[in-house]
């Protein structure tokens, strides 16, 4: 296993083969080896929480976006899952709809709730994603599409808030590197039907 993969393993939601509580210290520690596609950015970090930034421009129209965002199972990694299946994942794009997951032994997981549609336009929801779920935090996740230069403009914003017991810097760029990661594979999906890349 290459380095590069030891790391996306390691920061993980919660990966397979490891519990919750290891998969939170994974995160923290493996941070700085992801490398993607979109221009991605921690905005804000402090005592009381943080903020990413993910921005790309896809060459589809917003609705093709849109469409592809609201089907995770097609573009979210297998590795950043609880059951190792992205095929699980499931999103019910309207107001209290479940971004959630399949789990073993009738087994289910909710990563998100969703608070805000607008087909076409943007996507809000709310929740703690991976090993954020076990810590006293909140989110709240915005997708912003904009037509614009015969494509979208896609922004992607994750604002995490609560108690973290050893602050956010190292969870920030850890839940940076995750987040752009993922929309890199929605770009990819999008443009090329297939959300890895051609190195993966």
């Amino acid at each position: 296993m290459t380095e590069r993969h030891q790391d996306r393993r390691a920061i993980s939601p919660v990966p397979h083969r490891i519990g919750p509580p290891v998969a939170a210290l994974l995160l923290a520690a493996g941070i700085g080896q992801i490398s993607h596609e979109a221009a991605a950015e921690v905005t804000a970090v402090g005592p009381g929480g943080f903020e990413v930034r993910e921005l790309m421009h896809v060459a589809a129209p917003p609705a093709a976006v849109y469409a592809a965002l609201i089907t995770p199972a097609r573009w979210w990694d297998s590795q950043h899952s609880y059951s190792g299946k992205a095929a699980n994942l499931t999103l019910d794009a309207k107001a209290g709809g479940c971004w959630c997951e399949r789990l073993t032994d009738g087994g289910s997981a909710l990563h998100l709730t969703v608070v805000y549609a607008a087909p076409g336009k943007g996507l809000r929801l709310r929740g703690a994603l991976g090993p954020l779920q076990a810590m006293g935090v909140e989110g709240a996740m915005s997708f912003s599409l904009k037509a614009g230069n015969d494509g979208t403009d896609l922004t992607v914003t994750y604002a995490v808030g609560g108690y973290a017991k050893d602050g956010f810097d190292n969870l920030s760029r850890a839940v940076d590197g995750v987040l752009g990661e993922q929309v890199a594979r929605l770009h990819r999906l999008i443009e090329t039907g297939a959300p890895e890349s051609a190195t993966h």
